[in-house]
């Protein structure tokens, strides 16, 4: 692995504080790349910013809940329409997808992209939740992962994933989506680089120097 340098020096970074999330790892980890990180759900601070990071942690429905009640979800929209960064992080990438589905339950997502997010397959051999080191398989392109050794480990803690990457309609004008898998029972996305919105279902802020260079290659984008 090469070197993590400090390639968000001079960019500014929100943490959107909707409630859920460990918002404190992850200021702790974006500090480290360089970047000048604030921890708020202010519009305008969010809005002003070089880059969003949406962490969350907990149940899809009840994370939703809360960034609607935060205007989260307003917020990402609108950064998104004007070509402005956002990372999503474990539930705060789920939550983009069209719906989650736990416990029987049906809730409605962003949207950002199709898909669901479903129980994990797991069988005899891989337990639930999914919770420790795993490596992924980038995709070819990836800029998320440009530096990292093949054989990286990320830190996952989760029982939901999405098992199916929907989006097929793309516009041939846009580049189309770099989609990251892993496997744990079944494969599932671990990671997604779409124009300005990208995510990772593990926690770069949790992958010691593996995620640190991740979270360098994103401020480098900003």
């Amino acid at each position: 692995m090469s070197g993590q340098g400090t390639t968000g020096e001079g960019k500014k970074v929100v943490v959107l504080d909707y409630g859920f999330g460990n918002v404190r790892s992850a200021e702790r980890a974006l500090v480290r790349t360089g970047a000048e990180v604030e921890i708020t759900k202010d519009y305008d601070a969010a809005m002003a910013a070089d880059g969003l990071l949406v962490p969350g942690v907990g149940a899809f429905a009840a994370c939703m809940k809360g960034l609607r009640e935060a205007r989260g979800d307003w917020i990402i929209e609108r950064r998104l329409a004007g070509g402005r960064p956002v990372l999503g992080i474990c539930v705060g990438m789920q939550i983009l997808f069209s719906r989650g589905i736990e416990h029987g339950v049906e809730a409605e997502g962003m949207g950002e992209w199709p898909g669901t997010v479903g129980p994990l397959k797991a069988d005899a051999d891989h337990a639930v939740p999914h919770m420790g080191w795993n490596t992924v398989t980038p995709a070819e392109g990836s800029r998320l992962f440009a530096g990292l050794d093949a054989g990286a480990r990320y830190y996952f803690v989760h029982s939901y994933a999405v098992h199916d990457w929907e989006l097929t309609d793309i516009n041939p004008a846009m580049a189309a989506p770099v989609v990251t898998w892993a496997e744990h029972g079944a494969p599932f996305v671990a990671a997604v680089e779409n124009g300005p919105l990208w995510a990772t279902q593990f926690h770069p802020e949790k992958s010691g120097d593996a995620g640190a260079r991740l979270l360098s290659n994103w401020a480098a984008t900003l």
